[in-house]
């Protein structure tokens, strides 16, 4: 229907076809018939580790996912906020894979508790799904004052707090603030949810980019995914977006605090930023938070370890098979994508799960992979 009408809402079909599953007892573990004694280590329990251990424990290997969180989940539980998707559905999946014989590591740092080494000596095959969680920073003055934080540095302890696993106030609290976000994605939409149920004083969301139009424009045709306007169920809320604007300066209180940003208006000229002269202004900032997405995995010490290759982009580099420049490790995911979509992740999982099963035992019987590089898959 998207080529040349609006779409159908798939998605809520989706949904009320699984929930009416899961509601009916119909979704159940599904263990393997036999074990093949290969053993696979999953770094990263995020959407892409989640779909490649499920995947990879039903083909009959034994799987142990290590995620250095205190709680299983990476993105989808300390990333997405609980008023966005609830963590039950989360806790029931992993529930899933617990009773298909899937083993969870939580509160181990890969890298630091356990080597690199050490994970290649005891298993046959790694599959890093780290994620890409190598935030871009914004280098200009005032940065060095208090209040400024990457989004997720933010996001975790809300979900923490919305989930009463906090004993007191979260560390970073918009409670009473003006909060400023830089970033006009999902991340700075989920910034603005989480500040606006903390009581912020006000939101605003700054974007660089023009508010896009409210149609897929033509040079977008389906199925590429449209640079359209969106509104979230947080921007129905509250808070106010402004487009087209670019930080200055972050001016502190003399005291080392931020109390307001310095924007600039812009405008696209040649293919590049210009700055609408006459157009500064200031706007209050107690908190900042930037939401302007990642460049790639971090360079930890697991991948200095396993001293896999990275692409042009800081991105693990891989073949069309997952398979990295060291044998018997893959990577799936943002790690080797770059960021993406959990969609994504989730395809992108579940292909590597059946590269991997090719490797280890010489043929698979699990879905066909998906290419790194196809965008066969509609998002």
């Amino acid at each position: 229907m998207g080529i040349n009408a609006d779409p159908v809402t798939i998605k809520q079909v989706e949904l009320r076809t699984i929930e009416e599953a899961f509601n009916n007892g119909l979704v159940v573990p599904l263990p393997p018939d036999r074990l093949t004694g290969k053993t696979i280590a999953v770094v990263g329990s995020g959407p892409a580790g989640l779909a490649a251990a499920q995947q990879l424990t039903r083909a009959g290997h034994t799987v142990a996912v290590y995620e250095r969180a205190e709680r299983i989940g990476g993105l989808l539980r300390y990333g997405i906020p609980e008023f966005k998707m609830e963590k039950s559905i989360v806790d029931r999946r992993i529930a899933q894979m617990e009773g298909e014989g899937t083993r969870f590591r939580a509160g181990v740092n890969v890298g630091v508790d356990i080597t690199g080494h050490e994970l290649r000596t005891r298993y046959d095959a790694v599959v890093l799904a780290v994620g890409a969680t190598h935030w871009r920073d914004l280098n200009v003055p005032g940065r060095e004052n208090k209040g400024i934080y990457q989004a997720m540095e933010y996001l975790p302890w809300g979900n923490k707090q919305g989930l009463q696993e906090l004993a007191g106030e979260p560390p970073i609290n918009a409670h009473g603030k003006h909060v400023v976000i830089l970033g006009g994605g999902d991340t700075g939409a989920d910034c603005l949810g989480t500040a606006i149920r903390q009581g912020a004083a006000s939101v605003t969301q700054l974007e660089i980019m023009p508010r896009p139009t409210e149609e897929r424009p033509a040079t977008q045709p389906w199925p590429t995914y449209p640079m359209i306007y969106r509104v979230s169920s947080a921007h129905e809320e509250a808070g106010e977006r402004l487009y087209a604007v670019s930080t200055e300066e972050f001016i502190g209180d003399g005291a080392g605090n931020v109390k307001a940003l310095k924007l600039v208006e812009t405008q696209f000229v040649d293919g590049k930023f210009e700055k609408v002269p006459g157009s500064e202004r200031e706007i209050p900032a107690d908190l900042v938070f930037l939401a302007m997405g990642f460049l790639g995995p971090e360079k930890s010490e697991l991948i200095q370890q396993l001293e896999v290759e990275l692409d042009p982009r800081g991105n693990v580099k891989r073949d069309d098979h997952f398979a990295t420049s060291v044998e018997g490790v893959f990577v799936c995911g943002d790690a080797g994508r770059g960021q993406s979509l959990i969609v994504w992740a989730i395809a992108e999982g579940r292909s590597a799960a059946a590269a991997v099963d090719e490797f280890l035992v010489g043929e698979t019987g699990l879905p066909a992979p998906i290419a790194p590089t196809s965008k066969s898959l509609t998002v």
